[in-house]
Formats: C-alpha cells, sequence, structure tokens
C-alpha cells in the first residue's frame, strides 16, 4: 500500500458547507467547476448545527444530490456521517437512492461524531462515546443488510457502497473498525511519517487477495500533496476549514488538482 506506484492517488475537495458555502446552487456550481478542471471527488462535512463563529450550516444530504444531478464523473460522499444519530432504515433509503441518482459515484463516510459543536445531546441524541460506538457498528451491520437484499432496489455499486470510517490519531480501535470496510480516514495526522506508519499497519493486516482499501487524508490549500502520496494516502482532500472563503476554494479549484 506504502508508496504504491499502480495506483494513483484521486484528489478531491473537502467543504464544510457553513457560512459563505450555505448556498446550495453555489456549492453545485463549485463541483461543475471542480469536475471541469479534472477534480475526482467532492465531499461534504455533515453536521446539523456547528459551534460559533460558524452560523449557517446546509444539509449535506440535500446538497450532495443537487452535485450527483449535475455531475458524471466526481466522487461524492458526507465526510463524516455519525450513525448514533440517524435513523439506519432511512439512511439505507438515502443511500441507495443516491447511488443510483449519481450511477454509483457515493463513498459513505461514518464516525462516532462528537457533541463539541452541541448537536448531540441537546437534540435527544447520544452523547455517550462508548454508546455511539456501539451503534455505530451495530447501524453498519445493519445498513449492510439492507444494502444485501433486505431492501429493494439494491445499490447500483456491488458488493456494496464504499465505507470509509473516520477516526481521531493515534486511537486504533477506529482502525480496527474501519478494516471491516473499505477505507480509513485519519483526523489530525501529525505527518506524513504518521500515515506511512498507518499504512504499514493496514498492509500488515489485510489478506493480501484483499481489494482495494482507501487510506484517506485532509491537506490545506498548498500543501505538497507527494509526500503524502509517498507515505500511502489513496485520496487526498484539500480542505478549508469550518470557515471556508468562497475566493479561496474557487481558486484552488481553478488551479486543479495537480499530478
Amino acid at each position: 500500500m506504502q508508496g504504491s506506484p499502480e495506483r494513483r492517488p484521486q484528489r478531491g475537495l473537502f467543504l464544510a458547507p457553513f457560512d459563505e458555502l450555505a448556498d446550495p446552487h453555489g456549492l453545485v456550481e463549485l463541483a461543475v467547476a471542480a469536475e471541469s478542471r479534472g477534480w475526482d471527488g467532492v465531499f461534504l462535512w455533515d453536521h446539523i448545527r456547528y459551534r460559533p463563529p460558524v452560523s449557517a450550516v446546509l444539509d449535506c444530504w440535500v446538497a450532495m444530490s443537487a452535485i450527483a444531478a449535475r455531475t458524471e464523473r466526481l466522487r461524492i460522499g458526507p465526510m463524516v456521517t455519525p450513525l448514533s444519530r440517524r435513523r439506519v432504515h432511512k439512511l439505507a433509503r438515502e443511500t441507495v437512492t443516491l447511488d443510483h441518482l449519481s450511477r454509483g459515484r457515493l463513498t459513505l463516510g461514518v464516525g462516532l461524531g462528537s457533541d463539541n459543536n452541541g448537536e448531540l445531546e441537546p437534540f435527544g441524541e447520544v452523547s455517550d462515546p462508548r454508546e455511539r460506538a456501539r451503534l455505530l457498528d451495530e447501524g453498519l451491520a445493519r445498513l449492510a443488510s439492507f444494502w444485501a437484499g433486505e431492501f429493494e432496489p439494491p445499490p447500483v455499486q456491488q458488493p456494496r457502497i464504499p465505507v470509509w470510517v473516520a477516526g481521531r490519531w493515534p486511537r486504533r480501535r477506529p482502525l480496527a473498525r474501519a478494516l471491516a470496510w473499505d477505507g480509513f480516514f485519519p483526523i489530525e495526522l501529525p505527518g506524513p511519517e504518521a500515515l506511512a506508519e498507518l499504512s504499514g499497519e493496514i498492509a500488515a493486516q489485510r489478506p493480501a487477495d484483499a481489494g482495494a482499501f482507501d487510506l484517506v487524508i485532509e491537506i490545506e490549500p498548498g500543501d505538497d500533496a507527494g509526500v503524502w502520496a509517498q507515505a500511502g494516502a489513496t485520496w487526498i482532500l484539500t480542505g478549508f476549514g469550518r470557515q471556508p472563503r468562497l475566493s479561496e476554494v474557487r481558486r484552488t479549484i481553478e488551479a486543479g488538482p495537480g499530478d
């Protein structure tokens, strides 16, 4: 996995649909422009609300549907959805519908979420992290069952919609969970050396005949993506923080993803 010459890292945008980006028409136009400039994906933060100074927040699922309808190639997905605050049967219907709408371009990013933004306990959602972890594992198992035939139609993507699991460095429990699925999104990595360490662990734990596994990282505009690719990243997302500036996003899109 580490430094593999056989797989070019995909390049995406990681956008918080907040404040200056809290305009669904504008988000769609950004995605259309990104596709035209050679970007591989657009992924949106999934929140109900966010702590100050953020004020305006869009629903990422409605925005992704609009993006899916206006693009042809971009991979899309929530980064990330906390399953503990979702009704899994409803999420199953939403993901399959979006997978069909996008003709098989959805990746489901999942995680525990946190209550730092006041979007769990104030709304009656589970706040205890161990219980959220249990609900995440239970929810993923139920999703897989719905996708495998309990609900019709099945997803376009087979054997299932890809699932990326998020976790904060240096915790290893989220990595163990991710290894049962399709990718890992480590948050707050200190540098490429830490990613190379993770990449080695993943290679050692996955069977030689296992399918592709994504290692997803976030960088800032202007960062050197090459060092992360050499460390094992398969998806490199350019992020803009919790208060993205529309002008900076546009400049980054126009500059293109590079090699």
